[in-house]
């Protein structure tokens, strides 16, 4: 293992822990830097030091089996999008990975990363995520916790000091999934809103399962539960759900920002859903 002041470069996932908790929350993970990198002109200060964890073995492994697929937080968007294609259950975790951001920036941009930048609202994969019921998966010196996404989300900026996030887990179903976005450029841009969506249905084709999710709208993804509550017991329907949809958009908090006004986050919200229930529907099409 190699290291300088500033830079630790882990050989393992306990030897990674072990350093951040001895540097008492002066040290950071660092795995893709595509965050950090731009930190200058964000005009945010640089982390006092980094342990790089992306030479981690175990932190890169992607699995799959009939029940759930965990993935390593070092996982690129890049090899996500890849080993997740033509799954239905996982779609909208396949196209978050692979319309993220710019073909550069997803070959080095973790799945971690995406998660963990706190003060990033538009990151593509954690509504995606947070439709599919992911969980999270912490090393620290107390040893393994396990915490849904939306809980990790409310605690990541206060984790116990040594905490590392490891793995995601992510749970199959019978359920299809799709996830929609607007940048207002179609290259390099961060979404306006997003939208991510996963439904099961009967074999009359009635949904008996919705899962809805929201990202770049509020400073934090969240499920839409009332949206959800209202697609169960009914058809499919892309025009009924993008009228429900915008009865409901009066629930969010738009986020002004650089790129768009916070109203126009939540105008453009409708949209997406229809969007993505129309990628649902070409998934069976």
């Amino acid at each position: 293992m190699a290291h300088a002041d500033n830079l630790y470069i882990a050989a393992s996932v306990a030897d990674a822990v072990a350093v951040l908790a001895d540097r008492a929350g002066t040290a950071t993970p660092l795995a893709g830097a595509t965050w950090v990198m731009r930190a200058p002109l964000r005009r945010e200060p640089l982390a006092h030091s980094y342990v790089a964890i992306s030479q981690i073995e175990a932190l890169q492994r992607i699995d799959i089996s009939e029940d759930e697929a965990v993935i390593g937080s070092c996982v690129t968007h890049a090899r996500l999008a890849e080993a997740l294609a033509g799954r239905g259950d996982l779609a909208a975790l396949a196209t978050a990975a692979a319309k993220s951001a710019n073909p550069a920036v997803r070959q080095a941009a973790t799945v971690g990363g995406n998660l963990c930048t706190a003060d990033f609202a538009a990151a593509d994969l954690v509504p995606a995520l947070l439709c599919l019921d992911a969980a999270v998966e912490l090393e620290g010196p107390g040893g393994l916790q396990r915490l849904p996404l939306q809980e990790f989300l409310s605690l990541r900026h206060a984790l116990p000091v040594g905490s590392l996030l490891c793995r995601i887990v992510v749970p199959r179903s019978a359920a299809r999934s799709a996830h929609a976005r607007l940048p207002l450029r179609k290259a390099g841009d961060y979404p306006v809103a997003i939208a991510s969506l996963s439904i099961e249905q009967d074999d009359k084709g009635i949904v008996t399962r919705a899962a809805v999710a929201v990202g770049s709208v509020e400073p934090v993804a969240r499920r839409w539960p009332s949206l959800e509550t209202a697609l169960v017991g009914r058809p499919l329907n892309t025009a009924w759900i993008g009228v429900q949809a915008e009865r409901l958009a009066e629930e969010f908090t738009g986020r002004d920002g650089i790129e768009a006004p916070g109203w126009y986050r939540v105008k453009v919200l409708p949209t997406l859903v229809r969007r993505a229930v129309e990628a649902l529907s070409a998934q069976t099409a």
